[in-house]
């Protein structure tokens, strides 16, 4: 007996058997892990079959066919692979044996702040499934397996650890490659992010794309697997050299990130040899090559290291001569902080986000953090959305959403007056406000409240429809009281009227 796992299912068969396990199909099998995976031709006249206890699981039909693409001989079946460009940090650099080092381009501070607070402050928004009513109110909803898979996207990582590896690796690399992991009714279970080192993304003849994905044992694939476009999720951006292939923002910064990685090393040098530069011992005439080798030997361990800022004794008219340049001759430190700006430009985080710089002088966190978002994460946030809501197949009324408010928290100060704004013009309900703060309803806090004074429109559009909508009848309107009843809020009669007005002038006259 042979494990055969289908893309939408699982079956126990004989190689034999496969033929019995019938569903209209025309793709393109490999290998998945430990299963088998082969296209195959459907026979003439032969009919779709239902597995008995999987369902519409199967997808192979009759014998494989001989000169179909498989994941094996993609090379030989004419396909285009796409390689990864190789960033150089300037024209020519490559010729000129000038480097940009991957590892070191993620130590240097600025591209580390920049990698961390974008992946960081997108990954802690909960990400929400949404449905709109018929009132068109989107609410949200937490039943059904796509509200499930926004809480927990796989067995490995929560939401937060799941989305921060996205943008990393993102941002790291211009591309994230997600793999969707299915149960035996063909239905996603899990979203499994991959390494893109070991993807690689390959266009047939006739344009359909497939990704071929070396052994990752983190999602469960141990052997070499060739999967159509349609079982990943590729989110990219800056693709300016083909469509399928993005570049990350360290391709303009690398440059940047090299110099103030090389500027802090020489700082440390610097400072490891007392905070004095080296230089060079001069000694008139001449000197054996022996006793050159002996002198600096001498030098070196006697000045320098531990023993650096110790007074030297030189004989014979010899004289030190510094050879580098002092920490203010090079202008160290606005060198630094160029290089650490340029990095956040092309990242598009503001300077002060990652300590660089001063921030600004307003005092309104909320439109910073707003522009904040439009210009850095929106387009982020967005990508991701429509991703997910094209690969988990939402309903038409459905699509999945990041709760922004968790950023775009406004000061307890400004926050409070909103608030009271919107109880105020009916907007919110007290309740509602409340519940905004974490805090428990109250009674009667359900309805809507409005001055005595405001008019509807429709009030006032009927005033307005009079001759004269300002004129006054100085008419009142008593309403009928029914015989024998008294109202208690009737006005005092003229005889009382007239006592009590005799009461107050003799009061006055005292």
């Amino acid at each position: 007996m042979a494990k055969i796992r289908y893309l939408q299912g699982t079956h126990d068969a004989r190689v034999g058997d496969i033929r019995d396990v019938a569903q209209p199909c025309a793709e393109v099998l490999v290998r998945l892990g430990k299963a088998e995976y082969i296209t195959v031709r459907r026979p003439a006249g032969q009919k779709k079959k239902r597995d008995a206890e999987h369902g519409e699981c199967g997808t192979f039909y009759g014998e494989p066919e001989k000169n179909q693409k498989s994941g094996r001989d993609v090379r030989e079946a004419g396909w285009t692979s796409l390689f990864q460009a190789v960033a150089e940090p300037f024209a020519g650099a490559w010729q000129q044996g000038v480097k940009t080092d991957p590892e070191s381009v993620l130590s240097f501070h600025a591209v580390f702040s920049c990698i961390s607070l974008i992946s960081q402050d997108i990954a802690k928004m909960r990400l929400r499934l949404m449905q709109t009513d018929a009132h068109g109110i989107r609410r949200e909803t937490r039943r059904g397996d796509i509200a499930r898979l926004c809480r927990r996207p796989n067995a490995q990582q929560n939401r937060i650890q799941f989305f921060e590896l996205w943008l990393n690796a993102k941002l790291r690399h211009g591309n994230t490659v997600v793999l969707k992991i299915r149960n035996a009714r063909g239905q996603i279970k899990e979203l499994r992010i991959l390494d893109w080192s070991r993807v690689e993304p390959l266009v047939a003849d006739d344009g359909e794309v497939f990704y071929r994905i070396t052994p990752d044992r983190n999602c469960g694939i141990t052997e070499a697997v060739t999967v159509p476009a349609r079982e990943v999720i590729h989110d990219r951006f800056n693709c300016f050299f083909h469509p399928l292939i993005g570049l990350p923002p360290v391709y303009a910064a690398g440059l940047a990130a090299m110099q103030g990685h090389h500027i802090q090393e020489n700082s440390t040098s610097f400072f490891r040899n007392g905070g004095r530069p080296s230089g060079v011992i001069e000694i008139p005439g001449s000197i054996t090559e022996e006793n050159a080798k002996k002198l600096k030997s001498n030098w070196d361990s006697g000045y320098t290291g531990e023993n650096a800022g110790k007074t030297a004794i030189l004989s014979n008219g010899a004289k030190y001569n510094p050879t580098t340049f002092s920490p203010v001759d090079a202008q160290t430190v606005e060198q630094l902080k160029m290089t650490a700006e340029i990095v956040c430009s092309v990242f598009r985080v503001p300077a002060y986000k990652i300590g660089v710089g001063q921030p600004p002088s307003s005092d309104n966190v909320e439109a910073l953090e707003q522009q904040y978002y439009s210009q850095c994460l929106q387009t982020l946030i967005e990508s991701i959305e429509l991703l997910l809501d094209e690969a988990l197949e939402t309903g038409e009324n459905e699509s999945t959403e990041f709760d922004v408010t968790t950023l775009l928290r406004m000061d307890s100060e400004r926050r409070m007056k909103t608030l009271g704004e919107a109880v105020k013009n009916t907007l919110l309900t007290p309740n509602e406000a409340r519940k905004r703060e974490n805090l428990p309803p109250l009674a009667g806090g359900d309805a809507l409240y409005l001055q005595q004074q405001n008019y509807s429109l429709e009030a006032l559009s009927r005033r307005d429809a009079r001759e004269d909508p300002f004129a006054s009848s100085g008419k009142r309107v008593s309403a009928e009281l029914p015989d024998g009843a008294s109202d208690g809020n009737k006005a005092i009669s003229e005889t009382e009227h007239d006592v009590v007005k005799a009461m107050f002038r003799g009061i006055l006259k005292k």
